[in-house]
C-alpha cells in the first residue's frame, strides 16, 4: 500500500527561517523521508542540517552517497553536490549545474519524480529566479503532489511564483499550515491511477545529474537547436519546452531556465565590456609609451600620429565605460520590479 512518503524541498534566498518553522511542526513519528536542496555557494561549510536537527525532533544530516533511505529521517544536499533520490537510496553528484546551481533543486525534484512517482511531494519555499518549477512540473507528470509556499508571505516570492505558472499547483499555503497539510497527505494512500511513466527525457536528465556521459545519453535529442550558447562552455543551447516551459541545455549538461539564462547573459554582457575596457586602456598605455620613445629619437612626426591614435583610444574608452555603468543584469523578477516603479 503506496503513501505520499517521499517529500522533496527546494529553497533559495530566506529559506532558513522558512525550513526551521516548517521542520518544527512535524511530528517525531512522522512517516514520511524528507530531502532538502537549499542554494548555498559551493565554498561554504553548510551546517544547516545542525541548525535543522535543534528545531526538528526528525533525525536531520547531510546525505551520503548511496546511503539507504529510511522513513522519519531528513537528507539535507551538502554544498556542491546534487542530491538524487534512487529507488532506495540517495546519490551525491558533481553533474553539471542546472540554472547556475549544484545542488540543483529541479535535479533533486525530477529524480525523486523518477524514481518514486505518485509517492514524491515536491515543496517548492522562498527564493529567486526559478530553480523548482521544472522539477515541480516532473513531480506531477508523474501523478505527485505539487505545493508551493504563499507567494505573499514569501520573503523572495520568485520561486514559488515561477513554480505556480510552470504547473497547476495542488496547495498554495503558509508556512505555518504546511506541516499538518505534510502529515495528513503523508497518511493518505496512493490512489492507484494511470500515471504517465517518466518519458526518456526526464530518465536522460537525471542521468546526465547523476554523472552519465550527457553526449552518449542522447541529449541533443531533447529539444531543437537554439541560437544561444552556454554560459559555462559556450557549447550550442538546445531548446526544451515542457507545458508552458522552456527550458536550454547544452551537450555537455548544464541546463538553464529561460530566465536563469537572461540573468548569465546580461551578466556575461558586463564581464565582456570591462574586458574590452581593459583592451583599450592596455593600448592607450602602450600608444603613449611608445610615443614617449618616439620623442626621446627625435620622431615627433610618429609621435604625434601615435598620441593622436592614443586620444581616440580613450574616447573609445570612455564609450565603453558609459556602456558597462549603464549595463544591467536582468531577470523576470528585476524587470518586473522596475515596471512597478516607472
Amino acid at each position: 500500500m503506496l503513501k505520499h512518503d517521499i517529500i522533496v524541498i527546494g529553497a533559495s534566498a530566506g529559506g532558513l527561517e522558512v525550513m526551521r518553522k516548517l521542520l518544527a511542526q512535524l511530528p517525531d513519528n512522522f512517516p514520511g523521508t524528507l530531502f532538502i536542496v537549499w542554494h548555498l555557494p559551493a565554498e561554504s561549510p553548510s551546517i544547516l542540517p545542525q541548525i535543522l536537527d535543534r528545531v526538528c525532533p526528525l533525525p536531520v544530516a547531510h546525505a551520503i552517497d548511496f546511503e539507504p533511505i529510511q522513513p522519519g529521517r531528513i537528507y539535507v544536499a551538502p554544498p556542491d553536490r546534487h542530491l538524487l533520490v534512487e529507488p532506495g537510496y540517495v546519490r551525491l553528484t558533481r553533474g553539471p549545474k542546472e540554472n547556475r546551481f549544484r545542488p540543483s533543486v529541479d535535479v533533486l525534484f525530477r529524480s525523486a519524480a523518477v524514481a518514486y512517482g505518485s509517492q514524491v511531494i515536491g515543496v517548492v519555499l522562498t527564493g529567486s529566479l526559478d530553480d523548482g518549477a521544472a522539477g515541480l512540473y516532473a513531480v506531477k507528470e508523474r501523478g505527485g503532489i505539487a505545493i508551493v509556499q504563499d507567494p505573499f508571505e514569501a520573503l523572495y516570492p520568485s520561486m514559488p511564483k515561477a513554480a505556480m505558472k510552470a504547473v497547476m499547483v495542488d496547495h498554495c499555503v503558509s508556512v505555518t499550515e504546511m506541516g499538518s497539510l505534510l502529515v495528513r497527505l503523508t497518511n493518505e494512500v496512493v490512489v492507484e491511477e494511470a500515471v504517465n511513466p517518466p518519458d526518456d527525457n526526464m530518465e536522460i536528465e537525471v542521468g546526465v545529474a547523476r554523472e552519465d556521459n550527457a553526449f552518449e545519453q542522447g541529449i541533443i535529442k531533447l529539444g531543437t537547436p537554439s541560437p544561444y550558447t552556454c554560459p559555462e562552455c559556450h557549447g550550442t543551447l538546445m531548446r526544451l519546452k515542457e507545458g508552458n516551459l522552456i527550458r536550454f541545455r547544452c551537450h555537455t549538461g548544464h541546463a538553464y531556465s529561460l530566465d536563469s539564462l537572461l540573468v548569465e547573459v546580461t551578466k556575461g554582457i558586463e564581464d565582456t565590456l570591462w574586458n574590452t575596457l581593459r583592451a583599450i586602456q592596455e593600448s592607450e598605455l602602450l600608444m603613449r609609451h611608445m610615443a614617449g620613445h618616439l620623442r626621446e629619437t627625435n620622431d615627433t612626426e610618429t609621435e604625434t600620429l601615435f598620441l593622436q591614435k592614443a586620444e581616440e583610444a580613450k574616447k573609445r574608452a570612455d564609450l565603453v565605460r558609459q556602456a558597462v555603468m549603464s549595463h544591467e543584469t536582468l531577470s523576470t523578477e528585476k524587470v518586473s520590479d522596475d515596471a512597478k516603479h516607472h
